[in-house]
């Protein structure tokens, strides 16, 4: 996430609450015109404190278990929101 920066992952897996990536999810980066576009400073760091928005993933994460998430946003290199893919119930 820190690495896209600005953008969106689409289908990844998660499987017993960790995600998965074989095979791997795709990743789009938003390239801005208006703003930066700079890696976060954590990136070269070796060790940071987790932000909020990161322990809330795991956590949703964790009560998911297994499925899919259809789309990750990533907004400044941390997920901003996320949209899940449910089986259908008919």
């Amino acid at each position: 996430m820190q690495k896209v920066g600005y953008g969106k992952i689409e289908h990844l897996l998660i499987v017993k609450g960790e995600p998965v990536v074989h095979p791997p999810p795709r990743l789009y980066r938003h390239h801005r015109l208006t703003g930066p576009n700079q890696e976060r400073r954590e990136q070269s760091l070796p060790d940071f404190l987790l932000k909020q928005q990161i322990l809330r993933l795991f956590a949703s994460l964790d009560r998911i278990q297994d499925g899919i998430v259809a789309t990750l946003q990533i907004r400044d290199g941390l997920p901003y929101d996320m949209l899940m893919e449910e089986p259908s119930r008919t």
